[in-house]
């Protein structure tokens, strides 16, 4: 059953009034692949634009807490913590991890997922003079932990091989 919309189809926002405040968490991530030299343009501090992980970083952040005015349906939520980080992947790719949490009465996964993306194409903003051939790969749902569906771990994700014992 899909939870926005009513008895006759139309979108409407979840009341979770009566839901029970608990503590829950997202995490996401997204890749940017792009030319080697792009990558090594951005490691090595030298873009024009200025430091593109800590923009794309802040981006992502201020993303993740507007999620509700982007997102039609979406709750605005009181965030506890937001994370976003950015780490080169290979030679051609940068790896974003976005966590979200917060105490509350509904899920923060369209949250992190939203800092994923937006820190993707901050990235890609940044990085467009240079490689217009970059693309944004793999935005998805890494993990979330609360509320009523409890425990989701994405197959072969990340936090799926920390809690293994297995070192990303």
């Amino acid at each position: 059953m899909l939870t926005h919309l009513d008895s006759q189809g139309r979108a409407n926002m979840v009341d979770v009034t009566e839901k029970a405040v608990t503590s829950r968490e997202a995490v996401a991530e997204a890749r940017v692949r792009m030319l080697p030299d792009t990558l090594k343009l951005i490691q090595d501090g030298g873009h024009p634009k200025g430091d593109v992980f800590a923009v794309a970083r802040i981006a992502g952040i201020q993303a993740a807490k507007r999620t509700h005015e982007l997102i039609p349906l979406c709750h605005p939520l009181l965030l506890t913590s937001v994370k976003v980080e950015l780490s080169a992947e290979g030679t051609d790719t940068v790896h974003i991890v976005a966590r979200c949490k917060l105490a509350g009465q509904t899920g923060v996964e369209m949250e992190a997922l939203t800092a994923a993306s937006v820190a993707a194409l901050t990235i890609y903003d940044m990085c467009k003079a240079v490689d217009r051939g970059m693309t944004i790969e793999s935005v998805r749902l890494l993990e979330k932990l609360g509320g009523k569906s409890g425990h989701y771990v994405a197959n072969d994700s990340v936090a799926d091989q920390s809690s293994a014992g297995d070192t990303p």
